[in-house]
């Protein structure tokens, strides 16, 4: 629940505050008590969540302050485990126009019959920096009133916006009251105020950008392509953009209009254009490019088809760019690029067609200045804008604006670069099949039931390779789906591809299958999540115990629900057996690179090499540091074997990086995920946000972990055969493997 919340739905989609009318009316108070209600609706607030099977409301008989409370109730049948998929919350969003280190949330809560998941409150501070729903340490059960709260990092020069509200998941009923925000220890009706920017105060376009652009010549087509590049290189490099003298997306919609129709004089415009930010000096603490860089600021897009005048002014500012704080762009501790100030324009679901230009030229310059893989691509991203360019003003609705949106963001060929989408999700069936399934060499196998009680009413068995699906062949449906899922490799695609391929609307799907070496057509039933005991690439066990002694003095770990507090009993456990296995065909719990990865190592040894960026020349990278596993004076003297495969992802292939600097490591299974570094967060008009890998992470010796994933001693894939027969044959081979050391 707590990773579904914090970054795939809903939150992205609450109402844009205009940050300029609050600053002016701050005195007025927020109806954070539910007290200013029309029509039987608290004024301000939304409702976000599952479609069916709860119901919202203000009560007047049940309060706690008052006249009002917010409740949130389950209108169907109780609900025994909480999957994630089930839920509801009140929403209210306020401007992060302040001031400070802290903010608090705190309010009232009364429960009834709370089960199968909990009622809190959650706090989230955008874009995307900090977020907490007390997912552990939710109310269930039957409670009275009681206060509770929530405190983050206000992270001020970055955040832009604040969400808070009340939630629950499961089954059951609760009451939330008397909700306060303070910031510091001051409410925040009292906080005080960020200065507002020339930047921020801009609001002209906040309604639309009154560009229209019905056909494009070619010739268009080429001014808006180098307009594109030239509209991101000054936003990166011009210092008067970067002290927030201007609102840069609404400066593009200024020049627009006189841009689209331009002739010959199209470079004079151009420079112009440059010349209106004001004078500026040449950066005498900038330094040259580093020689041992991995990765060079590329420009080579300035010497095609521009005038020389032209050229030496963009030199020029290049020599003269910024150098320190910038008003869009940050970095954080890791050294990852952080997108500030980058409003989502979340009321425009639709963006016209500026803004769809805007989210094309925003996209293409954050990837060419700040993405640490771009020399991995497939394709030359030089060439991407203009490919797109007409794709996104061709976007007739919200669902092929999305579509392009993350066929774009494919290209990119990077797993963390997902997009957290509306109308794409909302064009998926509402219905999931009662059997768990997975790609084996691109045959979509059954591999699990949800529910083993099904077994029967399904009529399918574990092992039965699905060929058709409603007469489609498979193969047919991957290649018209691949491009809506964005990945570092093929396998990373149709993992993320099978959670998708069998959810449909209608109550039944018609499948035709290979049983063994007989090919049949079966009949399944649909059902809703609420209906199975669903999970996505692996069954969650959280309460489970991450470590067990096997048979032949064996020991087996799984990262999936590790806890820090686990390894010194590991240790303790583990130190006599004949080998350990270890598990990553998950995510871990906890971070494990550095505790337990020093229990196979005698020494201290670098195990990673990071390249990160140089903050004042957008486009360049170096390496940066490298970390080590540190020495341990109880080194495990057995052999170590580490399970991994298409699910092994960012941590999980870190973490594995780390074992490998054991002097006994052997690591077995599949292509991993291949997406490692810590994340950016993106927005992008339309209200959406996805994200990318914004660190480079490297073997010690230089070698890539990107797109191809950690490296493996031995290739060893599940078979239909083996899952047929219920057997795990990763697990098979690495107890093989310890046993002959």
């Amino acid at each position: 629940m707590n990773k579904s919340l914090s970054s795939d739905g809903f939150f992205n989609f609450f109402k844009v505050i205009c940050i300029f009318s609050v600053f002016i009316a701050q005195a007025e108070e927020f109806n954070l008590d539910f007290e200013s209600v029309e029509d039987d609706q608290a004024v301000g607030w939304d409702i976000y969540g599952s479609d069916g099977g709860y119901l919202t409301s203000v009560d007047d008989q049940i309060i706690q302050n008052g006249q009002y409370s917010a409740t949130i109730e389950w209108n169907g049948e109780p609900i025994e485990s909480d999957d994630g998929s089930q839920f509801k919350a009140w929403g209210y969003s306020v401007p992060a126009i302040y001031e400070g280190k802290k903010i608090k949330l705190t309010g009232q809560i009364k429960t009834e019959n709370v089960k199968g998941g909990y009622a809190g409150l959650w706090l989230r501070i955008d874009p995307g920096l900090s977020f907490d729903n007390m997912a552990n340490r939710g109310v269930t059960g039957t409670t009275d009133w009681q206060q509770y709260e929530i405190e983050l990092d206000l992270n001020a020069s970055v955040a832009t916006q604040i969400v808070s509200g009340g939630l629950m998941t499961g089954s059951g009923q609760m009451w939330f009251d008397n909700l306060q925000l303070s910031i510091d220890g001051t409410p925040i009706e009292k906080a005080p105020l960020k200065e507002l920017t020339a930047a921020d105060k801009d609001q002209e376009f906040d309604s639309g950008s009154r560009i229209s652009i019905n056909t494009l010549s070619k010739q268009q087509l080429e001014n808006l392509t180098l307009l594109g590049k030239l509209w991101g290189f000054l936003k990166y490099h011009h210092p008067s953009i970067a002290q927030s003298k201007y609102n840069w997306d609404y400066e593009l919609f200024r020049f627009l209009p006189k841009y689209l129709d331009v002739g010959n004089d199209r470079d004079d415009l151009l420079m112009g254009w440059i010349d209106s930010l004001g004078d500026i000096e040449i950066c005498e603490k900038c330094e040259d490019i580093r020689v041992d860089s991995v990765l060079k600021p590329d420009l080579s897009w300035i010497n095609h088809g521009l005038s020389a005048e032209l050229k030496t002014k963009l030199l020029h500012v290049y020599n003269s760019r910024n150098y320190g704080v910038h008003h869009y762009i940050g970095f954080a501790g890791p050294g990852n690029a952080e997108f500030k100030n980058e409003k989502q324009y979340a009321d425009m679901r639709y963006p016209d067609d500026g803004f769809r230009l805007l989210a094309a030229y925003r996209y293409w310059n954050m990837i060419h200045y700040y993405f640490p893989y771009k020399n991995l691509m497939d394709n030359d991203w030089n060439h991407i804008l203009k490919k797109y360019i007409p794709l996104f003003l061709e976007a007739k609705n919200e669902l092929a604006y999305e579509l392009v949106m993350v066929a774009m963001i494919g290209e990119v060929q990077d797993s963390h670069a997902t997009l957290r989408s509306r109308a794409i999700e909302n064009s998926k069936g509402k219905l999931f099949p009662p059997v768990h399934v997975k790609f084996i060499k691109e045959q979509l196998v059954v591999d699990d039931y949800f529910n083993a009680d099904m077994k029967k009413e399904v009529g399918l068995e574990l092992g039965d390779v699905i060929t058709h699906i409603n007469e489609k062949s498979v193969q047919e449906i991957i290649e018209e789906l691949l491009p809506q899922y964005s990945g570092s490799n093929y396998p990373s695609q149709l993992r993320n591809m099978s959670l998708d391929i069998l959810r449909f609307d209608d109550k039944k799907s018609q499948l035709k299958i290979m049983r063994k070496s007989k090919s049949m057509t079966v009949t399944i039933p649909m059902f809703e999540l609420k209906d199975l005991d669903y999970y996505n690439w692996y069954r969650d066990d959280a309460d489970g115990k991450s470590y067990k002694l096997m048979d032949d003095n064996i020991g087996y770990i799984t990262l999936k629900n590790i806890k820090a507090e686990d390894v010194s009993n590991i240790r303790k456990a583990f130190k006599k057996t004949q080998g350990i296995i270890i598990d990553i065909r998950n995510y871990p719990s906890a971070s494990m690179p550095f505790t337990l990865g020093a229990f196979f190592t005698s020494e201290s040894k670098v195990f990673t090499r990071f390249t990160g960026p140089v903050y004042n020349n957008p486009g360049e990278f170096f390496f940066a540091a490298s970390l080590n596993v540190p020495k341990s004076i109880d080194t495990y003297q057995g052999p170590l074997v580490v399970m991994v495969n298409e699910v092994t992802q960012s941590h999980a292939e870190f973490t594995t990086m780390a074992f490998q600097a054991g002097e006994r490591t052997t690591v077995i299974g599949s292509t991993t995920a291949g997406a490692d570094g810590n994340v950016s967060i993106i927005n992008l008009p339309g209200g959406l946000t996805t994200s990318i890998s914004g660190i480079g992470v490297y073997y010690p010796d230089g070698g890539e972990t990107q797109r191809v994933g950690v490296r493996i001693d031995e290739v060893v894939l599940p078979s239909v055969q083996g899952i047929r027969e219920g057997r795990d044959e990763l697990l098979d081979r690495a107890i093989e493997i310890i046993k002959s050391k």
